[in-house]
């Protein structure tokens, strides 16, 4: 016999094997005990939570021939007929392969049919959100007034893209994240169960990594099983198979940072890399690390909202004395922006080294937190008898570049209003465009390039490294075409070192009307 993942075998079949969502199954079961059955219902969540499962066993409820308590039997015939997918009265669409108008005309012909067998004929879309404007448009009178031995169960992951239509005429069930308690406790009923031998701190951490979503910790843990067949599943062979670090590394890390040890630093990452460590889920354990110890420096009584051991949590307050609030908010800001910049990464070992000498090394950033960090550790260095050198005077901007008044320059009036109108919506495009390009194009400049051309001035690294590629220019160049029906190529380009960038643009009209005399142009 074929092998059959865990998350396929311990698929709830009936309301009480349902974890982590209790608010909604006490509403259905209360639905279908008082005979208050509705006609349109929309699951929302993030994946893995129970949407599509719960959708099964309230369509097995409605049809049961014995219900109990609102839950269905799971032994008549209707019952085992569904379970086995073999029922007319159960039709499941997955609305992603499916999303076209003709496919919402099918449900449409058949729901003209009642069923041949049991009270109700259920449909259940998930993914719903994939659904094209025109199926969309379909599903509405249907949605609206079905037959009353009908009932529609939408899916979805992403619920702002249901048009409000669709939502105002069904049901909203909202599925909450599942604990890493509850997730922990089942993981352990079920390896019992399977007689699997395990670590509970092994399943504490496969239940932190799912993120909320059981059906990623059954699969993880399928994962690690597999690896380790036959053997006791560990923490440490956790660790390993998923690619993750062990928390003593994040605290010497943590050291070497607060001690402004950039080459430690490196090291450490680079052993890290050698060992096959995945850089994307160090970066997001890193951030709770720091975490952590915010909550310890912030709240009162903070040892009971973290979830680790006594001889942990010990070590942790340790560290914590290592570093104030804002230093830690500094660190967290840094990494925050970094994991967002990770998701579409080449070169991330390298991104993540910028971050880690942005954090040993505050006076590379000109923000607020830094500038804060960097008088402290001046103040430290008093305190010790040590006096900072002065900089060279001649390092100094001097005053009267200071007062200079910015350069005007003219430009062909084609090309002055093409600059305007993109100085003017740069923050929405680079917003709406999302992704990387809204995590790289903060702080950047829109300078004049020439006929039909504009230039994006960078002044970080990193950013560059991202906004410069080909791909995220094309993708600027064509939202532009298509939101403003004008053909403009772009540029980019790092800036320089003691460079303006508040130079004033202005046609020949401006600036002979601003001089008020008559401008002679030699050919």
């Amino acid at each position: 016999m074929s092998y059959t993942a865990l998350y396929r075998k311990w698929r709830p079949s009936s309301f009480a094997d349902v974890k982590g969502q209790d608010h909604i199954v006490q509403t259905l079961k209360n639905q279908i005990v008082s005979a208050r059955i509705g006609h349109a219902y929309l699951f929302c969540g993030t994946r893995g939570t129970g949407k599509t499962s719960i959708a099964k066993i309230f369509a097995k409820a409605v049809n049961c021939e014995a219900p109990k308590d609102g839950s269905p039997c799971g032994e008549c015939a209707t019952c085992k007929s569904i379970a086995a997918g073999a029922s007319l009265n159960v039709v499941e669409i997955d609305a992603a392969s499916n999303n076209g108008v003709e496919n919402i005309r099918e449900i449409r012909d058949q729901v003209q049919y009642p069923p041949t067998e049991g009270k109700y004929r259920v449909y259940i879309i998930d993914e719903v959100h994939m659904l094209s404007t025109g199926a969309f448009n379909a599903l509405l009178k249907t949605l609206e007034e079905p037959p009353s031995y009908v009932i529609f169960i939408l899916a979805t992951t992403e619920v702002q893209k249901i048009p409000v239509t669709v939502l105002s005429r069904c049901q909203r069930y909202d599925f909450k994240r599942i604990t890493v308690e509850t997730i922990a406790e089942h993981l352990k009923g079920l390896t019992a169960a399977e007689h699997i031998q395990v670590e509970d701190r092994a399943l504490t951490y496969i239940a932190k990594a799912a993120d909320g979503a059981l059906r990623d910790a059954l699969s993880l843990l399928d994962q690690c099983i597999a690896f380790h067949y036959g053997e006791i599943l560990t923490y440490d062979n956790v660790l390993d198979v998923l690619g993750a670090v062990d928390i003593t590394v994040y605290g010497k890390l943590f050291r070497a940072v607060t001690d402004n040890r950039t080459r430690d630093c490196i090291t450490c990452l680079e052993e890290l890399v050698i060992q096959g460590r995945e850089l994307g889920q160090f970066v997001v354990d890193f951030i709770w690390y720091l975490r952590n110890l915010l909550i310890l420096k912030s709240v009162d009584d903070g040892d009971a909202l973290l979830d680790m051991s006594t001889e942990n949590q010990a070590i942790l307050k340790e560290y914590s004395a290592r570093a104030d609030q804002e230093t830690l908010l500094r660190y967290i800001r840094v990494f925050s922006d970094l994991s967002n910049q990770l998701r579409y990464a080449s070169q991330k070992r390298v991104l993540i080294e910028v971050a880690l000498i942005k954090l040993t090394r505050p006076q590379m950033e000109q923000n607020l937190d830094s500038l804060i960090e960097r008088i402290k550790s001046i103040e430290k260095q008093l305190e010790n008898g040590v006096v900072s050198k002065a900089a060279p005077q001649a390092a100094a901007p001097a005053p009267a570049e200071e007062l200079t008044p910015a350069e005007r320059v003219t430009l062909p009036k084609g090309q002055l209003e093409d600059l305007n109108l993109i100085r003017s919506e740069w923050g929405k495009i680079i917003r709406e465009l999302g992704g990387p390009i809204r995590a790289s194009f903060r702080d950047t400049v829109v300078e004049p390039a020439g006929e039909s051309c504009l230039c994006v001035v960078f002044s970080d690294q990193s950013n560059y490294m991202i906004g410069s590629r080909d791909t995220t220019v094309s993708e600027i160049e064509r939202y532009v075409e298509d939101h403003y029906k004008k053909s403009i190529a772009f540029k980019t380009r790092l800036r320089g070192g003691g460079e303006r960038l508040d130079t004033i643009y202005v046609s020949d009209e401006e600036l002979k009307a601003n001089i008020l005399m008559d401008i002679t142009i030699e050919e």
